[in-house]
């Protein structure tokens, strides 16, 4: 058989398959809303201004405005994404997804979603909260942070779960310093002050060192911040934070973690071999579709359940 052929024999699935299936759905829902969209992306929304059309309920638009000035007027920023209008948003799907567990004050389906994962820590949540930052982590003292797209919180107020959403994103965060020509991909692991970052102060290096990072990476030839920077930075502030981190997805993505074949797939157990074995617990992935098994579960969401999932395809 030639390629072609063979191509049709493939059993993993594609991600621009399941781009193409989402657009769809995001376009669609936006029509039965009667919402106008972008003239050639019929998926986006046609201004980023009209991005609170991209949020199912009300109340969470009203949610997001009052904390974001709230967060001004206390100096700390809270960044809305650039493609927050983008039918296929992550922020707008977080949103969307976690944001009436908040406004309802009913964590009880994330709750238990992270109770089947058997996480070491307490999971009494009080709390959630959206673009969660520390500067002090890794001594951040300039540009745009670290930041966690949903923090759940303890009776106390401690962060405890730190979750980042994907949806159909084909990566984690790289490093600008390799995209920008300015570093050649090696890995610094043995000399530390040739990777710019640490040259000028960010800790992220020293805190790999502390976690025992070091030792599973010291044989690799290539910098594993170059492609995954964002991935090993949240992880570590998790870690740093006594928490954990969870990454929710879409199952249905080839990208993150997804199951073929018998086994999983994805960059979620693919990094999984960087971690030292002792932190391993506190790193696991939960699916939209499990939590929105649960939410569905709960008359309490009743009103906005379906809408989630007639706009991201799940019906």
């Amino acid at each position: 058989m030639n390629s072609k052929q063979l191509a049709q024999q493939w059993t993993y699935p594609k991600h621009k398959d399941y781009v193409k299936k989402m657009r769809h759905s995001a376009y669609q829902w936006f029509i039965l809303k009667k919402h106008q969209t972008h003239s050639t992306m019929k998926y986006c929304l046609s201004s980023w201004n009209n991005w609170h059309s991209n949020i199912i309920l009300d109340e969470v638009v009203q949610y997001i405005e009052k904390y974001k000035s709230a967060c001004e007027a206390a100096g700390r920023p809270f960044p809305l994404h650039k493609y927050l209008h983008h039918g296929l948003s992550s922020q707008a799907m977080a949103f969307n997804l976690i944001g009436p567990q908040i406004t309802r004050n009913d964590y009880s389906p994330l709750i238990t979603v992270l109770s089947n994962k058997n996480l070491p820590v307490d999971l009494n949540i009080k709390e959630a909260v959206f673009e969660f930052e520390d500067r002090d982590i890794f001594n951040e003292d300039a540009g745009q942070p670290t930041s966690i797209d949903i923090v759940l919180k303890d009776d106390e107020g401690n962060p405890k779960i730190f979750i980042e959403a994907k949806l159909v994103e084909q990566e984690f965060g790289g490093c600008s310093v390799f995209s920008n020509g300015d570093c050649d991909g090696h890995n610094p692991v043995s000399r530390k002050d040739s990777c710019y970052l640490h040259f000028i102060g960010r800790k992220y290096w020293d805190l790999m060192a502390k976690y025992g990072f070091d030792e599973l990476i010291a044989q690799e030839k290539q910098c594993i911040l170059m492609s995954h920077y964002q991935y090993f930075r949240e992880v570590l502030f998790s870690l740093e934070k006594g928490g954990v981190f969870v990454l929710l997805c879409d199952e249905r993505s080839p990208v993150f973690n997804y199951y073929a074949n018998g086994t999983y797939h994805g960059l979620v157990p693919y990094l999984m071999d960087f971690i030292p074995m002792q932190y391993r617990n506190r790193i696991v992935p939960i699916s939209i579709q499990e939590l929105v098994l649960q939410i569905a579960k709960n008359t309490v969401n009743s009103d906005w359940i379906g809408d989630f999932k007639s706009k991201y395809g799940l019906i």
